[in-house]
């Protein structure tokens, strides 16, 4: 592949901007992709008691992950927070219950924003599109960001390691996922981006590592059902009750 292909790591939000109106429409084709956000969003919930007062919602793209957490959560105050402004004009476009509310922001930036701390973040699809020179320093604003004993919930992909969970990514991304972008007039440059990306992506033993560097404590990792067994994976951590965030 001729690295002109692909999607520069400075281009990537304008990348989103275009892919923005045909994004829902190849996610639905995802099997899976709402389930797992919607398994994501509920495994957050049950640790959030009492009800949470304050959610945000890191890399929500269109929505989607917004609406997982209201699924589960439904009296909470969600905040999406993208760096594609396309993405979040998709978003803006659904019905969406008071208390919802997007902010156009790169996660690089999340302390930036003024505002009480959260009773939980959610951040699907995020990480891996940050540079990994910047992925401990966004965990640890996130977890300042957090009230103490709030908590993350991560989705991600990661094949590092895992020859298996590599092929199969290549196949689906090459055989479905790529003509599929063709097929819907969508981005195929995005989709080559998406397939080299999570190929280069942190171990999940590196992710838990930055989780730990970051201060967060109670680490757990999940495995997703069906084909995306041992591609995607989820983590939950939480804030230390007493611990001050950055110390």
């Amino acid at each position: 592949m001729q690295q002109s292909e692909d999607v520069a790591p400075a281009e990537l939000a304008d990348a989103f901007d275009r892919a923005a109106r045909r994004y829902d429409l190849l996610t639905g084709m995802n099997p899976g992709y709402h389930r797992h956000l919607d398994a994501a969003a509920r495994r957050l919930a049950e640790r959030l008691t009492p009800a949470p007062t304050l959610l945000l919602d890191l890399g929500c793209g269109s929505g989607s992950s917004t609406a997982a957490l209201l699924r589960h959560l439904p009296s909470a105050r969600v905040i999406g927070i993208d760096a594609s402004a396309g993405m979040l004009a998709q978003a803006e476009t659904k019905p969406w219950p008071p208390g919802v509310e997007f902010r156009h922001l790169p996660a690089q930036r999340l302390a930036d924003l003024d505002l009480p701390p959260a009773d939980g973040v959610m951040a699907a699809y995020l990480l891996r599109n940050i540079d990994a020179a910047d992925r401990d320093a966004v965990l640890t604003a996130i977890l300042a960001a957090l009230r103490p004993g709030g908590w993350l919930v991560i989705q991600e992909y990661s094949v590092a390691g895992r020859r298996l969970a590599d092929l199969v990514w290549t196949l689906v991304c090459w055989l479905v996922v790529i003509p599929l972008s063709w097929l819907v007039r969508g981005s195929p440059r995005l989709y080559r981006y998406l397939w080299r990306s999570v190929r280069a992506f942190d171990s999940t033993d590196v992710v838990r590592d930055r989780l730990r560097r970051a201060g967060f404590t109670d680490i757990e990792q999940l495995a997703v059902t069906g084909w995306q067994r041992g591609i995607l994976h989820t983590f939950l951590a939480r804030r230390p009750d007493h611990r001050p965030a950055g110390s």
